[in-house]
């Protein structure tokens, strides 16, 4: 059997492609930009997360639950619970996750994306998709907890992976 000769090269008459099983599909076929897919879906949640944050904001001064003063200087004590919590939600994706930008950018233009790294890239978003709901939703603590330390496991292991992948 004949593999193309390069990567991201359709095949040419009388070459096949490997089972997509196969490392060799995955290290040979993988579009290094895939990397970058995870991550803007965590940044189009930040920007739901930011429209969440205002209406919750309007809704609440609207009907009368906290005055629209409560919120010149960020928030104030008073604001319900609801506000607070997506707040910061929207403050949280502004913090860890910046180190995950910056981590897939470093993969990508050091030439050093492989399956493994877009995997850990979604299984970072996941775990923080999980975390915004809980955190909008019932925000149990412990749940919260957990998602939070989660992505943080994986968030040091790309850096590790990154690290070990230079030396």
């Amino acid at each position: 059997m004949r593999l193309p000769a390069r990567a991201h090269q359709e095949p040419a008459r009388g070459e096949c492609l490997p089972p997509r099983s196969s490392r060799w599909y995955a290290r040979r076929w993988m579009r290094p930009e895939s990397v970058f897919l995870p991550v803007s879906v965590l940044a189009l949640w930040t920007m739901l997360v930011l429209i969440l944050v205002g209406a919750r904001r309007v809704l609440a001064v609207r009907s009368g639950r906290v005055p629209r003063s409560a919120f010149r200087f960020g928030e104030a004590p008073g604001v319900p619970d609801d506000v607070v919590a997506a707040n910061r939600n929207f403050m949280n994706l502004l913090e860890t996750p910046v180190l995950f930008y910056v981590a897939v950018i470093a993969f990508y233009i050091t030439h050093r994306v492989t399956p493994g790294t877009v995997t850990l890239a979604w299984v970072f978003v996941a775990l923080r998709l999980v975390h915004s709901f809980i955190q909008l939703t019932s925000n149990h603590i412990m749940h919260r907890f957990f998602a939070f330390v989660a992505s943080n496991v994986v968030l040091a292991t790309l850096w590790i992976r990154f690290v070990l992948a230079l030396v």
